[in-house]
């Protein structure tokens, strides 16, 4: 691959000149004079602080070139706070730090390095080392938190959305927010409809055949029960998934089925809000032992799209792409215009409304409200 050196951006210390904070002080005790005023000031670029690095990197990438002769490509397992633990292709595992420079680079991106990232490392002794380099990432699950992209996870294949039942109640918005997440990632996704020996299977029977004909795998699952449990493990075998839910729905529940060994840790939902209790608290890559790697993921309480506009959100729901190019309107909304061929649809119950209603949330930029009400 070709080398060569490129300009980055790296984050600004700051927006604006910080504040002299012992100006008060100093006219109190010294009062004005013309000398010292003209003393304390100082010439600054207007605007925003500019910062930029020359440092050497491979063709079409911004990221460092690192010496593969002492470093060793890894893959990250889990992230704590400002660790990592990343494990090498020999089985070793290491507990990282990320290289400065990498820290610094200008991004949208809540950190730098996320579950499932491969990476290359520097390693030191006892078993610790330094990130140097994230590669390419594909197959992301990501949200926005904070006006920021937080990546769950990065390299998976596919994305099994828990949804329970029951405890906490079943929010069909949140599966069609996490849809379109997957679609946007590039990542399959798989509905798990979980705590089904809470309720009469044939209640939810309308919801799986729904989006099953979507093209979309639906399934039950009991971790009491046992029902669905095969199938789902024969949908992990052999393949690179992300588990993702909110608090409280069984996720760790239904490994532990599946991997008696692994020993999460699990907690039941608070009787008084119906509100999942956060019991995993930092997504972890987990080897299976039949095959494949799964991430189990913490609760989420908020699941907002990152980075969608509103004319990009029809793109993601597959039935009401067909209605589309049948409005009166090249730019149609589908809200409030005339000569809809959408909003006529879900008049004739040709589209389901609640999808659509899932639609209009999205566009309308509530998508950040919170899964957990």
């Amino acid at each position: 691959m070709a080398k060569n050196k490129k300009r980055v951006d790296l984050k600004k210390n700051r927006s604006k000149p910080a504040r002299d904070k012992g100006w008060t002080r100093g006219f109190q005790q010294h009062g004005y004079t013309e000398e010292a005023t003209l003393g304390g000031e100082r010439v600054r670029a207007k605007g925003n602080l500019s910062r930029k690095r020359t440092i050497d990197t491979d063709e079409g990438t911004t990221m460092p070139r690192v010496d593969e002769s002492i470093c060793l490509p890894g893959r990250v397992v889990c992230v704590y706070g400002l660790d990592n633990l990343v494990q090498t292709g020999d089985g070793r595992r290491f507990r990282c730090k990320v290289r400065q420079v990498l820290k610094s680079l200008s991004m949208d991106e809540r950190s730098i390095v996320a579950t499932g990232d491969r990476v290359w490392i520097l390693p030191l002794p006892n078993n610790e080392g330094v990130i140097e380099r994230v590669e390419p990432r594909h197959g992301i699950l990501t949200r926005a938190s904070r006006g920021r992209e937080h990546v769950l996870v990065a390299n998976v294949d596919q994305v099994v959305i828990v949804i329970a039942l029951k405890e906490p109640e079943l929010k069909p918005h949140l599966i069609d927010r996490y849809l379109a997440s997957a679609e946007q990632g590039r990542i399959k996704p798989i509905i798990c409809l979980n705590k089904a020996d809470l309720i009469d299977p044939a209640e939810v029977q309308p919801i799986v055949g729904y989006y099953s004909q979507l093209g979309i795998t639906t399934i039950l699952t009991s971790a009491q029960s046992g029902m669905g449990l095969k199938t789902l493990r024969n949908l992990l075998k052999d393949r690179q998934s992300v588990i993702s839910g909110q608090s409280g729905v069984g996720k760790s529940s239904l490994l532990n089925v599946i991997q008696p060994e692994l020993g999460l840790r699990v907690r039941e939902v608070s009787d008084v809000n119906q509100k999942g209790r956060h019991t995993t608290t930092t997504a972890e890559l987990i080897a299976l032992s039949f095959g494949g790697w799964v991430v189990d993921t913490p609760g989420i309480r908020q699941f907002a799209l990152w980075d969608i506009i509103p004319e990009e959100v029809e793109g993601f729901f597959a039935e009401i792409r067909p209605y589309v190019p049948l409005c009166g309107f090249p730019d149609c909304a589908h809200t409030h215009e005339e000569n809809c061929a959408v909003k006529n649809a879900v008049a004739l119950r040709y589209l389901n409304e609640q999808r659509y209603f899932s639609y209009l949330g999205m566009i309308s930029g509530k998508m950040e409200e919170a899964s957990e009400e």
